[in-house]
């Protein structure tokens, strides 16, 4: 049998890859703990549980339409005006079945054949694969550490070219934890505004774990607010991955094109999800922000916990849940069995040796470093980094 050439233009995620190892692992009988997915480890909160149960009782179990129940898209508006004072109407929105499809309808409604998409490093794994799906180009625009893994408005400008189509970024990031202020986001801005041609897909699906202030989005900057495409979602803001639901905010002309993709692919997505995310969405956000505030100890845990294993060069992510080491001290090293030579290297010995699951950083296009998630609980996460630290110990 020959597959089509569609399959060998991109790869398998590698978070769901690493994923699948543990499993395999626990089938085994081993103690795996999971430090891969990026999946908060809370119960949905149980107000919007509450709201599916009275939509399955109240019968919403049929088709539904395309781009999302009218009174979810109008509940979606309501909360960009609330959290971010941005005014959007029903027209502008389209609900998917989570935001990685969402991504999907937008890549694909823009990127034609090798037009360039501008994509700051480090970045989600799935980036640049869609691109490839797409048959366009990828373009990483590098950060650093020390740049706090943001670009600058010169780096920006320095990569357009006229093949340039689309720049895709998230803020906070998956996996750097980096969150743009509104003046860095003001600095990208100038450069938009010298090329009007670029449409800008921002990834906002991490807004509400945010441990230095207030979400800002480049969406706020009326003059190019129609090039702006957010994308978000519920899953990790309400502990929802399993519902499966994402949404974009985008002109009306690109809603309309994601509308017309996602008829032929899914249709609407679960009529259940929508009656809870209405209610999700605008009712009650405690359960949300005690997930913050749980997050944020987490976090600071995890700093304690690395700074004194040699090697590992971290700073404090501003937002999502994850840690994204620098580890190239460890390349070139041995346990007697096995030599480290790359991040994926790194992971491997992890998974093996201290039943620690991460993804390899070469995945996020940044070879030099590890992401390791802290959604896990603090039992976890202590037990996770005494055997990371012990495993480490061992190389030489």
């Amino acid at each position: 049998m020959q597959l089509s050439s569609l399959l060998q233009r991109f790869n398998e995620p590698e978070t769901l890859k690493m994923a699948k190892l543990g499993r395999e692992l626990r089938a085994q009988g081993i103690d795996v703990i999971d430090l891969s997915l990026g999946e908060p480890d809370f119960d949905t909160p149980e107000h919007i549980k509450e709201a599916a149960v009275k939509a399955i009782h109240d019968n919403w179990s049929h088709y539904t339409p395309v781009p999302g129940y009218l009174d979810l898209r109008e509940a979606i508006c309501t909360k960009f005006k609330r959290d971010n004072n941005l005014d959007y109407k029903p027209e502008n929105i389209v609900v998917s079945t989570g935001a990685k499809q969402s991504l999907a309808n937008v890549i694909l409604a823009l990127v034609d054949d090798n037009d360039e998409v501008l994509i700051p490093t480090p970045y989600w794994v799935t980036y640049s694969e869609l691109v490839k799906i797409a048959r366009g180009r990828v373009v990483e625009i590098k950060s650093t550490a020390k740049s706090g893994f943001k670009i600058t408005p010169e780096q920006l400008e320095a990569a357009i070219t006229p093949h340039t189509k689309v720049f895709l970024f998230s803020s906070p990031c998956n996996p750097s934890g980096a969150v743009y202020s509104k003046e860095e986001l003001e600095g990208l801005a100038n450069v938009f505004r010298k090329h009007p041609n670029i449409q800008i897909i921002s990834d906002e699906i991490y807004e509400y774990i945010n441990f230095v202030g207030s979400h800002e989005s480049i969406a706020q900057f009326e003059d190019i607010k129609d090039r702006v495409i957010i994308v978000n979602g519920l899953s990790k803001g309400f502990a929802m991955t399993g519902w499966r639901l994402g949404y974009i905010a985008a002109d009306p002309a690109i809603a309309k094109a994601c509308e017309k993709l996602q008829g032929q692919f899914t249709s609407g997505t679960s009529s259940i999800t929508q009656k809870a995310a209405v209610v999700a969405l605008t009712t009650d956000l405690r359960p949300s922000m005690d997930m913050v505030k749980e997050f944020t100890r987490r976090r600071a845990r995890v700093m304690e916990l690395i700074k004194d294993i040699p090697g590992v060069v971290c700073s404090a992510p501003e937002g999502a849940f994850y840690i994204f080491p620098d580890i190239s001290y460890y390349f070139g090293k041995s346990d007697g069995k096995t030599t480290i030579h790359t991040s994926g290297d790194l992971c491997m010995y992890l998974l093996n040796t201290a039943h620690v699951s991460s993804v390899m950083g070469e995945a996020f296009g940044d070879p030099d470093c590890v992401r390791f998630s802290f959604a896990n609980s603090m039992e976890k996460i202590e037990e996770a980094w005494a055997r990371i630290s012990k495993a480490l110990a061992s190389l030489k």
